[in-house]
């Protein structure tokens, strides 16, 4: 199996489970909100691994651990107490339903044809909070974080930022006021995300109990998903420049490798180990069964199975049916230019024997 679906996750870095692996063990099991020794080195664990997520996020705010991104995000939506919100049209669906839970009418900010949101794009007036995520995960773009979340300030709102794809790959906004981030985005766990918050901004916490969280949510902590999450994060601090040389090195062999395809989206403003992309008369799944070797996407995983065009591409001008000949190529880290050669390959194989042009 060829796995080229770093989008959906990314393979647990070795580094990570080596960290995790104490915390699994015999002497490694205590609560590490128990006040005792071992209770103690539990707690200690789980505070270095904050200030190695820390280190991937702007400074003057607090890391809070989650379940994941999604919890994150629905912490710092509904937390925040919004009732007015303007959310991108390609953000993922934990912003987007989340953001129509708390307000029915929320306004939906437009993007190019290239899947860009225009920083000049007006804020709705009375707008509580501004959600735009830094890196689209169905095709990659770049969104302008940094100048949207200045115009939200202007117009009296915070913004919140959706990092999941980009943390540990890119510069973090600096100016957002909560930034929400996944493990097993960036070689981590899965089970663990974090939320940052800016100081001084105050949430209500949507899980009650110990409040265990710094008050903001409730629940038993796990030293060895969070040691994970933290080797990642350290690992994607010191690998930050190798990976991104590797990454770039796969995009350039990729764009050869499957020049006769059109890409979605910007092919500059964009992380280049997405390669979303759709060939004319392309019946997807066939192809996915005929590559069953291949782990490549048709879309969000988080959406996968719904038979709906994607709502991303469809933003971008699509067609239902250029939409639905789209697949999407993640590659990152351990990935290696053969894997790349090998999946064109038989892609390749696949597209002639249905005759797509």
């Amino acid at each position: 199996m060829i796995y080229l679906d770093y989008q959906a996750t990314t393979p647990l870095a070795p580094e990570a489970r080596e960290a995790m692996l104490r915390w699994l063990a015999e002497d490694g099991f205590a609560n590490p909100h128990s006040p005792h020794r071992p209770g103690r080195a539990a707690a200690a664990a789980v505070e270095v691994a904050r200030e190695q997520v820390a280190a991937l996020l702007p400074p003057g705010g607090r890391v809070i651990f989650t379940s994941g991104a999604t919890e994150a995000l629905n912490l710092a939506i509904l937390g925040s107490g919004a009732k007015r919100l303007a959310v991108s049209a390609i953000e993922h669906a934990a912003v987007l339903d989340t953001a129509r839970f708390a307000d029915p009418v929320c306004a939906v900010l437009p993007v190019s044809g290239a899947g860009q949101v225009d920083a000049a794009t007006p804020i709705p007036a009375g707008t509580d909070l501004v959600a735009v995520m830094q890196v689209n995960n169905e095709i990659g773009t770049v969104q302008p974080v940094e100048a949207l979340a200045e115009a939200a300030h202007a117009a009296g709102a915070q913004f919140l930022c959706d990092a999941v794809q980009a943390a540990g790959k890119l510069a973090p906004p600096a100016n957002a006021d909560m930034i929400a981030i996944s493990s097993h985005k960036l070689y981590g766990p899965k089970g663990i995300g974090a939320l940052w918050v800016r100081d001084g901004l105050q949430l209500t916490p949507l899980i009650h109990g110990g409040g265990q969280e710094q008050g903001l949510r409730s629940g038993t902590l796990s030293p060895a998903l969070c040691a994970g999450f933290g080797a990642a994060a350290a690992l994607c601090t010191s690998l930050r420049e190798s990976d991104g040389q590797h990454v770039e090195s796969l995009w350039q062999a990729a764009r050869a490798l499957f020049a006769g395809w059109t890409l979605n989206g910007d092919a500059d403003q964009r992380w280049h180990g997405n390669l979303n992309m759709r060939r004319d008369g392309l019946d997807v799944a066939r192809l996915m069964s005929d590559c069953r070797n291949l782990a490549i996407s048709a879309g969000s995983a988080c959406a996968s199975g719904s038979g709906r065009p994607s709502h991303v591409l469809r933003a971008l001008g699509l067609s239902d049916r250029e939409a639905k000949t789209a697949i999407r190529i993640g590659f990152g880290r351990y990935t290696r230019a053969e894997d790349l050669e090998r999946a064109a390959a038989a892609i390749d194989a696949a597209v002639r024997a249905q005759g797509a042009t």
